[in-house]
């Protein structure tokens, strides 16, 4: 009962008809043969369409794309997203083409023409940032495999294929698919995928003869990033249903376009020589070149321009930073000399009031020597006249002045000193002593309190002045 359930969804999502009694009619005419019912009914819709067109076959696959898609969407939901379910991996498995054979031979090269040229188109407004048509394989926000469950497959796929097919054999990235995308975005490289169906009759055969055939093996390794992925895995199975993979073996050419998308160039279904193979790919290679040399020159293009830009940053860094080491040079240059002319301008008033200072203790004692000496001058007293008590005092200078004076016998010797500081003021108060010459007697500070009579100095006497060292 749930094969015929199966059977009927499958059969409606396809043909889009919503009245269940008929499509149990059409299947059962066709002993439930899903194949022939389908096949049936699409060259039954094509044949009464007189003219076909492009326009009308564009219409008819797009209608067939989503009649997957919603069959797709319906096996999904009902398995849980889980992985494929018992039915729906067998008719994955069919060896039928439904737009092919809903189209015919000649509606298929048309149809062909049109995915290469459309991919190639896709893929060119995709890197200048125009297309915003909707790409197999968008990013959804709840992605069907993790990336780490992806690689994980991905490599367990690697190693199962070595072990089977050997080690001559494409190298096929033990990566995620989109991981594998972006690689072969950075290589600038169309990516080659391969679709393995372990329970597919054709699959040995074209593994061992066509995909691990030394000329292949070596012109994918040369000319594309290869990632291959059994069905039976989760993200395997979600590029089969991407794809639209419905005939095997099954591998695809696709191309990195904008925000983690892929443009389908060709796909390759059911089995082929290594000639058609080659030849297969190297059309897609000559059809996508001018894309990828057009990419690879604005990418080399945009990296000259990084790294002009990192040199005139690096440059402008470099001046700026050398205009701030003259400017705080500068700043340093005129602060050290502000410093200098601060200085110079405090010692020169330091000095200036110094020598102020030193002109006022000057004046002040110079007044106080003036005031001493007139001091001196008024003990004197009037100059005496000639007599027996008189004493006559010739006292010569050191500069060779000599000065006279006649004095009481008995005043002291002080008075003498006395006498000095007021008639010159060449000598330093206090600094010199009187003296005889023949005999030598020096007149000090021991003798000031003698009168002159005692001292010898009467009735008169010639002294000089001796400078005290």
């Amino acid at each position: 009962m749930s094969d015929v359930a199966d059977k009927l969804s499958y059969f409606q999502a396809i043909t889009g008809l919503e009245d269940i009694d008929l499509c149990k009619d059409i299947l059962s005419a066709h002993g439930w043969d899903l194949e022939q019912a389908i096949s049936s009914f699409t060259t039954s819709n094509s044949d009464d369409n007189n003219s076909p067109t492009t326009s009308s076959i564009a219409n008819v696959a797009d209608t067939s794309d989503e009649a997957i898609e919603r069959y797709e969407r319906f096996a999904l939901v009902n398995n849980g997203g889980a992985g494929p379910p018992g039915l729906a991996w067998k008719i994955i498995t069919l060896p039928i083409s439904i737009i092919s054979g809903s189209l015919g031979l000649v509606s298929g090269a048309i149809g062909l023409g049109l995915w290469v040229a459309g991919g190639v188109l896709s893929y060119s407004l995709g890197v200048i940032g125009l297309n915003n048509s909707r790409r197999i394989g968008e990013s959804s926000s709840a992605p069907l495999v993790s990336a780490m469950a992806a690689a994980s497959e991905a490599m367990r796929f690697v190693s199962m294929f070595e072990r089977e097919y050997g080690d001559r054999r494409p190298n096929f990235v033990p990566d995620s698919f989109m991981d594998a995308l972006q690689h072969s975005r950075r290589e600038f490289k169309l990516m080659f995928v391969y679709l393995h169906s372990p329970d597919h009759p054709d699959t040995p055969s074209f593994c061992e003869e066509t995909l691990c055939s030394e000329v292949v093996s070596a012109f994918i390794n040369e000319n594309f990033v290869a990632w291959g992925g059994s069905i039976r895995a989760s993200e395997g199975f979600k590029m089969s249903n991407s794809l639209k993979a419905s005939r095997f073996p099954f591998c695809a050419v696709v191309m990195a376009a904008t925000n983690q998308r892929i443009a389908l160039l060709q796909q390759i279904e059911g089995p082929k020589s290594g000639e058609e193979m080659i030849r297969m790919l190297e059309r897609v290679i000559e059809e996508s070149s001018p894309v990828l040399t057009s990419a690879r020159l604005d990418a080399e293009e945009r990296i000259n321009n990084i790294r002009l830009r990192e040199e005139q940053d690096a440059a402008y860094q470099a001046a700026l930073q050398a205009d701030q080491a003259r400017e705080r040079e500068k700043r340093e240059e005129e602060e050290r000399v502000a410093r200098e002319v601060a200085e110079a301008e405090r010692r020169e008033k330091e000095e200036k009031e110094e020598r102020e200072r030193a002109a006022r203790e000057a004046d002040e004692r110079e007044a106080e020597l003036v005031k001493l000496r007139e001091a001196k001058r008024l003990l004197l007293g009037a100059e005496p006249e000639k007599g027996p008590d008189v004493t006559q005092v010739l006292v010569r200078l050191p500069n060779g002045e000599r000065k006279g004076r006649r004095f009481h016998c008995s005043d002291k010797v002080e008075r003498l000193y006395d006498f000095i500081d007021s008639c010159t003021d060449s000598l330093p108060i206090g600094n010199y002593s009187l003296a005889t010459n023949f005999p030598r007697v020096l007149y000090g500070p021991e003798k000031l309190s003698l009168t002159l009579k005692e001292a010898g100095l009467h009735p008169q006497v010639s002294l000089f002045v001796e400078i005290n060292s």
